[in-house]
């Protein structure tokens, strides 16, 4: 089964002198406008208690344009001017929805430099893509093609830390689903090993921070003697972020390659709900956790699964899948992080830690989705079967919450 969904294909490019200073100046200029608007909205609500929307922030660019301050802004294109006003409602509406902080303003250092085209302001014909404001098409490096018949409806330019300069054309393009299967794994993540599957199978872990550490504290030490505002420093901070952008790269690379793997095999997924965010408060850890990347491939995992027709499922992060055994269901009361075996004080079984945990996690998705056509026929006057509970009298996971069966494969 096929479906369309909206796909980017980011692209390397090098720009004439021309083109980058252009672009440049766009970047500079959308920081700018965005700022500005972030300030006017902040000042209304302290000193009038008044919201500002899209459209008065609108108003309020086409009233600088005219400024003798800020002509300059009429100079570049005014399509990205204004979806840079577009992306601060958009932030707005997360922070009043609780999704997210309030916005903050735009770093000329640690901010994205970025601006977005709508189809208004790009041309795209014959394979050549020319922006607004520009004479002559981008020299892009098309690694791949577009796929056929697909043309992009908004264009992102952006350059990063290491200089590089990169374009996003958002398509709508079909996908195929993957053939249907039977396979259901378990995932439990970890250090040592990237990932296990309740099949037995190990992922290593390639910790690509780890075998940068030298040449990147080395490029860091390096840094911090040059002294501020001078060329030498900008050069060093460039071969730190190239260091960066390296680790970063390659990371991506591999997560792609090891999602699409399971995606294709597997017709659902199970995996735990992880607190990455609290659990990189553990300074001891922190620095392995970031690399191992999990939040990443939970991301990859969830955006593949619905655009091939595979299933996710989430279990509880309270779950206890290392302190249960998958044989007979007992819960051992300590089992510290040192212990990668351990044998079951009521049946007898040997675990591997990781591969006990993984198995136990696909259990537990399959009694999720048991549960939740329990609660379907038990809507519809059926009865409902018991559920396993913990010694105390309590239920061993809370699983009733929204975000724990949303979207529940049919096993």
């Amino acid at each position: 089964m096929a479906q369309q969904v909206k796909r980017a294909y980011r692209y390397r490019f090098h720009p004439t002198d021309e083109q980058a200073a252009e672009l440049s100046r766009t970047f500079g200029c959308v920081r700018l406008v965005y700022n500005m608007a972030l300030e006017a909205r902040g000042e209304a609500w302290r000193t009038e208690q008044r919201n500002i929307g899209y459209v008065e922030s609108s108003v309020m660019l086409t009233q600088w344009k005219r400024t003798k301050e800020l002509g300059f802004l009429a100079e570049v294109s005014s399509v990205p001017l204004q979806q840079g006003l577009r992306h601060l409602q958009k932030a707005f509406g997360n922070f009043f929805s609780k999704r997210a902080k309030y916005p903050t303003f735009k770093s000329k250092r640690k901010s994205h430099a970025s601006a977005e085209y709508t189809a208004s302001a790009f041309r795209f014909r014959q394979g050549q893509l020319t922006l607004a404001k520009m004479d002559e098409p981008l020299a892009i490096v098309w690694s791949r093609p577009l796929p056929p018949g697909v043309e992009p409806t908004t264009v992102t330019v952006s350059k990063d830390a290491a200089g590089r300069w990169h374009v996003s054309l958002l398509c709508v393009d079909t996908v195929e689903a993957f053939p249907q299967s039977d396979s259901v794994v378990g995932i439990d993540a970890g250090i040592t090993s990237l990932l296990t599957l309740s099949t037995g199978e190990k992922i290593a872990n390639p910790k690509f921070e780890r075998r940068d550490r030298e040449r990147l504290a080395k490029a860091q030490r390096q840094l911090a003697k040059k002294q501020k505002g001078s060329q030498n420093r900008a050069k060093a901070r460039l071969k730190v972020a190239k260091i960066h952008a390296r680790i970063a790269d390659r990371r991506r690379d591999y997560l792609h390659k090891l999602t699409t793997r399971l995606v294709r095999e597997n017709q659902a997924i199970v995996i735990e709900d992880l607190t990455v965010r609290n659990m990189v408060q553990n300074h001891t850890l922190a620095r392995a956790i970031s690399d191992a990347s999990w939040t990443q491939l939970r991301a990859m995992l969830e955006y593949k699964a619905h655009w091939y027709g595979r299933e996710l499922v989430v279990v509880d992060r309270w779950y206890p899948s290392s302190k249960l055994c998958s044989h007979c269901g007992h819960r051992t009361a300590k089992l510290p992080l040192n212990i990668r075996e351990w044998t079951c004080g009521t049946c007898g079984s040997t675990h591997d830690r990781d591969v006990n945990a993984a198995i136990n996690i696909r259990q537990e998705g399959r009694r999720i989705v048991a549960a939740g056509r329990a609660d379907t026929r038990n809507a519809c006057g059926a009865d409902v079967g018991p559920q396993r509970r913990k010694p105390g009298g309590q239920s061993a996971t809370k699983q009733e919450t929204p975000r724990a069966t949303a979207g529940l494969p049919a096993l």
